[in-house]
């Protein structure tokens, strides 16, 4: 396993960078907070090709590793910027797993279309069921449920929270039918009997959706449950990387005031117990790159390991960010915590992202589940 990453991978980060420097997503979070419309890159990712990271080359697509769509959500996470691939990706990854509709692939990989992931958590330790995540509360719901009849199926559930749901033309929904298989079905957005309600809650910056399907029709994909799982465990890879580029920018920001703000005659970042802290988030960050890079190997190179390896990096790195957005606020003293400082969008990041998908305490039961197991075994 070579966690050096190559000069492809590195041009991809250095080209994900400066795109993204050419917009000033901070300023448009706290418009968004304020009020104002949220800043949707979407056309900027189109032109960089970053919807068709996953997909192959034979549709159209980048044909990219789940490494470097995660290199690229660090990047995106840096700033804190509004792109919508979060959904996206991982509905593009079960639609090119299953191998059919490639001119509906060939749409989704140039940006002409978007698509979004309405997944299920795959059955685990703790329950045997795949399940959805609820509107409120702890408690697990059940996947939505499908008649299927041949290619065919009706579609009757809901799945909230789910990313990059509103303005999405089609629909990736997990399903269990009725001798209790996880089925794949293509939904269009638009079609009767189906509901996207936009929602925000706290981090202006998110596109979420609760999606609602009363009797849908849509199409059964020729994707395993296997494929299924792997888009879930997908999306929690990515959401680690969006938490660690948050970090990394957390981090430079915290250390950058530390060396110039005085106080007694001395930097703050000389006094121990700012240099502890600042040390401490490093610690976690490099934990967390080590787990992102693990997950990204393992996609493609160790399925076996994908499960375990992406609920590591998820939670690591949703606690660096949760560190190190508390210690941005901390570092920086009164002015820290004020609507006009930066460091409350990274906290605010920081406490959406962690509920989202399962929730960290989800991805913390699979990796205790997955590493008893082992030693069981």
């Amino acid at each position: 396993m070579n966690f050096e990453l190559s000069d492809e991978q590195r041009a991809l980060q250095e080209a994900a960078r400066g795109a993204l420097s050419r917009h000033k997503t901070l300023e448009a979070a706290r418009d968004a907070l304020d009020g104002g419309e949220r800043l949707d890159l979407w056309d900027m990712a189109r032109e960089v090709g970053w919807p068709g990271l996953l997909v192959s080359e034979e549709h159209g697509g980048a044909g990219l590793g789940g490494l470097d769509a995660m290199l690229v959500l660090a990047e995106c996470g840096r700033v804190l910027a509004s792109v919508p691939l979060l959904g996206h990706v991982p509905a593009t990854a079960v639609l090119d797993a299953a191998g059919s509709h490639a001119e509906l692939l060939s749409a989704l990989a140039d940006g002409e279309r978007r698509a979004a992931f309405a997944g299920a958590q795959p059955p685990g330790d703790l329950s045997q069921e795949w399940t959805a995540d609820p509107r409120r509360g702890h408690a697990r719901v059940p996947a939505p449920r499908a008649e299927v009849d041949g290619d065919a199926a009706v579609v009757t559930g809901e799945v909230a929270w789910v990313p990059d749901a509103p303005g999405a033309d089609v629909l990736v929904v997990a399903v269990v039918d009725a001798d209790g298989a996880a089925r794949a079905v293509l939904v269009d957005a638009g079609a009767q009997g189906v509901t996207v309600e936009p929602v925000v809650r706290y981090d202006a910056t998110r596109l979420l959706g609760h999606v609602r399907l009363d009797g849908a029709r849509g199409e059964v994909l020729a994707a395993a449950d296997t494929e299924l799982a792997a888009a879930w465990y997908l999306g929690q890879g990515l959401l680690a990387a969006e938490s660690l580029g948050a970090v990394e920018r957390a981090l430079e920001v915290s250390v950058e005031y530390a060396k110039e703000r005085f106080t007694f005659g001395r930097a703050i970042g000389s006094y121990q117990a700012v240099k502890h802290a600042l040390v401490e988030v490093l610690r976690r960050q490099e934990n967390a790159r080590s787990l992102m890079y693990y997950a990204g190997w393992a996609r493609q190179d160790a399925p076996a390991e994908f499960p375990l390896a992406a609920s590591a990096a998820r939670v690591a790195a949703g606690r660096a960010l949760d560190f190190a957005a508390r210690e941005l606020i901390s570092v920086h003293g009164g002015i820290g915590a004020t609507w006009e400082h930066d460091a409350p969008y990274y906290f605010r990041r920081a406490q959406l992202s962690r509920r989202l998908l399962g929730g960290m305490g989800s991805a913390t039961d699979r990796v205790a589940g997955e590493l008893l197991g082992q030693a069981a075994a």
